[in-house]
């Protein structure tokens, strides 16, 4: 873990950085101590951090919860007894793990996560431009995070209220970020863009502050400042134990988890995918991690933790390449907000939003647009463009939701394409069809095999082949059976079911030999045609 110390303390340092103001803004929308995100933000990067098999995700609190959160502590009446649902939801996380519930990740298709990536990427931007121009009004249903969509009076707002210090600090960032891309800048990379990048927002602040372009405390990063030992530690609140006897408690402790666990599958998901060394994480493993990290955050006066994507991709992009990273992280929370953070409050929040822009583009860039559709076609673009337009208007589950409903349809829409393999061969004494069935064979196969049994020509030799089935729904085997014991009797046809597991009870009278050595004659060369179901049918009605 030790071995890439230099890159993962590098990338540590920026993935604090940027977490910093995102636990604060969290923990304020959600109308909590704004202590209590620092709080999450260590537990999510010490305790989970060194918990976690993943190698590059970051834990945290996650706007995605805020609404839940805010809703709860106003049900609830006070913070500490919130605080026993987190303990609840990290109690009910760690179980889901034994239970192996983490597999559920494993069938969410390619597409949608990409579609994901991009959205998130598009959101950051959006969400990060008020920080970027020097907007500073952002109200409690404008979340901080990329998580939960947002409204268009986000840019509108942002653009009416343009500070020019800030937009110049934004602009300077995210010139270094590019520039740093390049092959004129590559003696240099040793220093980490993100790093240039604050201490320029510094200094350029502070040769601001003998003009109007200066930017006050509402536009730098607002850390909480503890006067001695004892004022740092009573910032932690505990939680109040009667409210364990509350069923409030207990109900928002499983909607946090299922939630909770839902988004943390998806971003671990979209974590592996952009790993350059495409690790994979055991799931199952890092529910229960994260049902630890929340039981502890509940014992200490934190908000639930997640994993989340815009630190796990700001992780990446700064040049992680283990979990000490983000273990770095939520040290650097820990050290840095118990000793300077009067230092930290010097930090223009117009420098973070250069960086979480640049990190958005990288999600979202039109190469990755143009190398879905090209690579995959109409079946893969619709499922990821709108899983990416939903995230963007709606939030991430809700998006994800959408992309895996229409990824289920096109799946569905090919399984009703593609019921059999056809070959046909035609002979001066007969015709030979032969159809060999799909490896599933569902219900919504029964219509196209149903219209081929029902237009094949009598006096025909036909073969149906399961040998290479291993589901064939009820109705379809009600379909051949009637099939064989009347219909093929009254257009003579002969027929052969050959492959048919004998669970399946479907009479196989004539063995497929038998019918077609009556019918094959080896001087004669065939007239023969094979596709699918379609091809077919337009075959046996001359269409």
């Amino acid at each position: 873990m030790f071995r890439y110390i230099k890159n993962d303390f590098i990338a540590g340092l920026i993935v604090f950085l940027i977490a910093l103001p995102l636990c604060l803004g969290i923990a304020l929308a959600s109308g909590a101590p704004l202590f209590s995100g620092i709080v999450a933000g260590i537990i999510g990067g010490i305790v989970i951090g060194s918990l976690s098999r993943s190698s590059l995700s970051v834990t945290g609190p996650a706007a995605g919860l805020t609404a839940i959160v805010l809703v709860a502590i106003g049900d609830l009446g006070a913070f500490d007894i919130f605080l026993c649902s987190v303990i609840v939801a990290g109690a009910v996380q760690l179980l889901l793990g034994f239970l192996k519930a983490g597999s559920i990740a494993n069938y969410f298709p390619g597409s949608v996560i990409e579609g994901m990536l991009a959205g998130i990427g598009m959101t950051i931007i959006i969400k990060q431009l008020p920080d970027a121009v020097g907007y500073t009004k952002q109200n409690h249903d404008r979340m901080v995070d990329a998580d939960d969509g947002f409204s268009m009076g986000i840019i509108d707002d942002a653009l009416a209220h343009i500070e020019p210090g800030a937009a110049i600090i934004a602009l300077i960032g995210l010139t270094i970020l590019i520039l740093w891309q390049t092959k004129a800048f590559s003696k240099i990379k040793i220093v980490p863009a993100g790093v240039i990048v604050v201490l320029s927002g510094v200094l350029l602040n502070w040769i601001f502050s003998t003009g109007s372009l200066y930017l006050n405390n509402a536009h730098l990063v607002n850390l909480p400042v503890a006067d001695s030992v004892a004022g740092f530690i009573g910032q932690f609140t505990f939680p109040d134990v009667k409210g364990f006897a509350n069923p409030k408690v207990w109900q928002t402790g499983v909607v946090i988890a299922v939630v909770a666990s839902i988004e943390t599958l998806l971003c671990i998901e979209a974590t592996d995918k952009l790993d350059p060394q495409k690790r994979y994480t055991p799931t199952n493993h890092e529910l229960k991690a994260q049902g630890i990290g929340n039981i502890i955050s509940g014992l200490i006066g934190g908000l639930p933790v997640t994993s989340v994507i815009v630190r796990s991709s700001a992780n990446i992009n700064a040049g992680a390449r283990t979990k000490l990273s983000t273990i770095i992280h939520g040290i650097l929370l820990l050290g840095c907000v118990a000793t300077i953070p009067v230092l930290l409050n010097l930090i223009p929040k117009a420098s973070l939003a250069a960086i979480l822009i640049y990190t958005g583009y990288r999600l979202c860039k039109p190469a990755v647009f143009v190398h879905m559709w090209k690579e995959g076609g109409a079946t893969q673009f619709i499922p990821f463009a709108a899983t990416a337009i939903a995230v963007v208007s709606l939030d991430l589950l809700k998006g994800v939701s959408i992309g895996l409903v229409l990824s289920i349809f096109f799946i569905l829409r090919q399984n009703m394409r593609i019921p059999y393999y056809f070959q046909r061969s035609s002979y001066s004494n007969g015709e030979l069809v032969k159809l060999t069935l799909a490896q599933e064979v569902s219900f919504l196969n029964k219509a196209s095999i149903k219209e081929t049994l029902e237009r094949l020509p009598g006096n025909t030799t036909v073969i149906i082949d399961a040998s290479h089935t291993e589901y064939i729904d009820f109705d379809v085997l009600d379909l051949i059976r009637d099939f064989q014991s009347s219909k093929a009797q009254d257009k003579n046809i002969k027929l052969s079911l050959v492959g048919f597991k004998n669970t399946y009870k479907v009479p196989q009278p004539n063995s497929s030999w038998n019918i077609e050595s009556a019918l094959v004659n080896n001087a004669e060369v065939p007239k023969r045609t094979a596709g699918g179901y379609r091809k077919l049918l337009k075959q046996l009605t001359g269409a």
